[in-house]
C-alpha cells in the first residue's frame, strides 16, 4: 500500500493528503489535548470515540444547514474532510460562568450568563492561545470584519444546536471552543466549522446527578464522569468494544 503524505500533525490529530484534490484525511490520535501530572495518561480508544462523536455533531450541523468541512467517516479513526484555510482564531462560546471567565470577572462558577458570550483567542500553542479582541484580529489581518461577523453568527448557531443535543442527553453545555475555516468554491468563499467537535473542546456538566443530596440540599450539576464514554453512550454512538476512563479537556 502506498505511503500517505502527512500534511500536519497536532496534539490530537494527524492530517494526510486526501484521495481527491481539495480533500484531507483526518486521523484521531489517543493523545489528550492537554496532559499534566494530574491527568491520567491517554487510554486506548479515546481517538475512536472522538472520531465517532465529531462525526455525530458534524453530520447534525450539516443536516440543519450549518456548513462544516466534514464529508464522511472512513473508518474507526479517520474521516474525510474538505481542505479549508483555517482562520488562526479560536472561538469560545460561553453559556455559564466557569474556569478563566469566573477568575477574570469574579462571577461564581456555574452562574448562568445573561446571554451566550463569544470570546476569541489567538491560535498559538507556544503563547498559550492568548485572549484577543476583535480589534486585534482585524488589525493584524487574521480576519476581516465581515469574517468576524460571520464567525459570531456561525458560532451562535452551533451553540443552539449543541445545547439542544446535549440537553436531550441530560447534559449542560457550559462552554465550548470552535475553529472556522474558509472553503473556496470557484470565486465564492464561505466559512465552515472546521477541526472537530468532541469532549476535548467542550465543558460538559451532568444534569442526571440528582436534584438533591442526602441532606436535602440542592445538588449543582457537576463534570460528566468518564466524559468520552458516557457522552458517546448517551448519544448512541459508542462502539460496544471501546471503554476507558480518560477525562475531558476543559476551557480555561
Amino acid at each position: 500500500m502506498a505511503r500517505r503524505k502527512k500534511v500536519y500533525e497536532g496534539k490530537t490529530k494527524i492530517l494526510y493528503e486526501g484521495p481527491e484534490p481539495g480533500t484531507l484525511i483526518q486521523y484521531f490520535k489517543d493523545d489528550a489535548a492537554v496532559q499534566t501530572s494530574s491527568r491520567p495518561a491517554p487510554a486506548d480508544g479515546r481517538g475512536v470515540l472522538n472520531n465517532r462523536l465529531s462525526e455525530f455533531f458534524m453530520n447534525g450541523l450539516n443536516t440543519v444547514g450549518i456548513p462544516t468541512h466534514f464529508m464522511r467517516r472512513l473508518n474507526m479513526r479517520e474521516q474525510l474532510i474538505r481542505m479549508a484555510e483555517i482562520i488562526p482564531v479560536v472561538i469560545t462560546v460561553r453559556n455559564y460562568a466557569a474556569g478563566d471567565l469566573s477568575t477574570r470577572l469574579g462571577i461564581p462558577e456555574g452562574a448562568a450568563l445573561p446571554r451566550p458570550i463569544v470570546e476569541f483567542n489567538f491560535k498559538d500553542d507556544k503563547l498559550g492561545d492568548p485572549l484577543v479582541t476583535e480589534e486585534h484580529i482585524i488589525a493584524f489581518g487574521w480576519a476581516a470584519q465581515q469574517d468576524l461577523d460571520d464567525m459570531v453568527a456561525l458560532a451562535l448557531r452551533v451553540n443552539d444546536f449543541l445545547s439542544g443535543a446535549m440537553l436531550a442527553a441530560g447534559i449542560r453545555l457550559a462552554d465550548f471552543r470552535l475553529e472556522a475555516g474558509r472553503v473556496w468554491e470557484g470565486d465564492f468563499m464561505r466559512l465552515v466549522v472546521a477541526d472537530e467537535i468532541s469532549p476535548d473542546s467542550c465543558r460538559l456538566w451532568d444534569l442526571r446527578q440528582g436534584d438533591t443530596d442526602r441532606d436535602g440540599n440542592v445538588r449543582e450539576p457537576g463534570p460528566l464522569a468518564d466524559v468520552y464514554t458516557e457522552l458517546a453512550r448517551r448519544l448512541g454512538v459508542m462502539p460496544s468494544n471501546v471503554t476507558h476512563t480518560t477525562k475531558p479537556t476543559l476551557i480555561n
